[in-house]
């Protein structure tokens, strides 16, 4: 006997008749679940580091004392894993108490989606170095572009004159880029330009970042505006300039960091020439000795003139120097 074919006439579903309302949007709900942190991986170049600091340590304590209040987001993979979008400082909390589970909710997102929600989760934080804000707006930007996020007709603006392009600095942006620069820019509440500012410390090699963010192992910090201007070199002239930096123990000054980017533009920028002006006391590097005049005036007649005073200075040193370098001779 032939089977008559199956006819879809729009009415509800066994199922849909016999369940409520209630119960139908569970099924469809999110639920919290608990999963093994074995099973979780971090986000793909995930900007933000993880780090046995502070915070965390307050964070540790908080999960001992009150376990995790809020649950991790993360995203389903292929393999029958998950990828941590939301958690990562959680997930390293749990694991420094030896714990070996952790509260998810899994949700269904694909790339772009997840890194904006990864960056928009970070962000925030107080703690933030300044080179992981810039990979975090990099990464944003990058995503909310290929979501075609479009926004109205904006101005054409440039930070500037931008220098050569070399390997891994950006190039002309196109109005697609802009819209979302602009776009982001009022999400987060600081201007455009200044996130291109943080994100031009992508540009920076690995000493670098470790500089401008505090947490070199030398303790070298470079300031925030020099390193922007730093980022234009060629890579083999940041590796250059991060071994003076170290070998003088002696940051550039923002003057300094202007010039070397203008010399790297114009191919003139050498070894020697950084690690001149790098050997150089910057004014304000310099050791200075002060004092006030009355806490020697009363060792003067009267009546010298501070010009005499300094040269009777001038001259009892020179004495002095001569008697023990006398006595250092027998």
């Amino acid at each position: 006997m032939a089977h008559l074919p199956k006819l879809d006439l729009g009415l509800p579903s066994y199922d849909s008749l016999f369940s409520t309302e209630e119960e139908r949007q569970e099924a469809n709900s999110e639920k919290v679940m608990t999963i093994s942190i074995d099973k979780i991986t971090d986000f793909k170049e995930h900007p933000f580091h993880v780090t046995m600091d502070e915070d965390m340590a307050k964070l540790i304590d908080s999960i001992k004392e009150n376990d995790m209040l809020m649950p991790a987001l993360v995203r389903p993979k292929k393999d029958g894993t998950y990828e941590m979008i939301s958690g990562h400082r959680r997930k390293f909390a749990l694991s420094q108490l030896g714990r070996k589970e952790m509260n998810v909710i899994i949700r269904d997102l694909d790339d772009d989606q997840a890194t904006i929600l990864m960056v928009d989760s970070n962000i925030q934080r107080e703690n933030i170095y300044p080179s992981e804000r810039g990979y975090a707006y990099k990464m944003r930007l990058e995503a909310m572009k290929h979501q075609g996020k479009r926004i109205e007709e904006i101005p054409d603006d440039e930070l500037g004159i931008e220098y050569k392009t070399t390997s891994g600095q950006v190039g002309p942006k196109s109005d697609e880029e802009n819209r979302s620069d602009y776009a982001l820019a009022e999400q987060v509440g600081i201007s455009r330009k200044q996130i291109q500012r943080f994100i031009r410390l992508t540009y920076l090699i690995e000493p670098l970042q470790e500089m401008v963010d505090g947490r070199h192992e030398n303790e070298i910090k470079i300031a925030f505006n020099p390193a922007v201007e730093l980022s234009y070199l060629t890579e083999s002239e940041q590796y250059d300039l991060a071994n003076a930096i170290i070998e003088n123990q002696r940051t550039p000054s923002l003057a300094q960091c202007q010039e070397f980017k203008r010399l790297s533009h114009d191919g003139e920028l050498t070894t020697e020439f950084i690690e001149d002006t790098l050997s150089e006391e910057k004014p304000n590097q310099k050791e200075k000795l002060s004092f006030q005049m009355k806490e020697i005036d009363k060792y003067f007649p009267k009546d010298f003139t501070p010009g005499k005073k300094k040269d009777l200075m001038i001259h009892l040193l020179e004495n002095w120097a001569k008697k023990r370098s006398r006595e250092q001779e027998r």
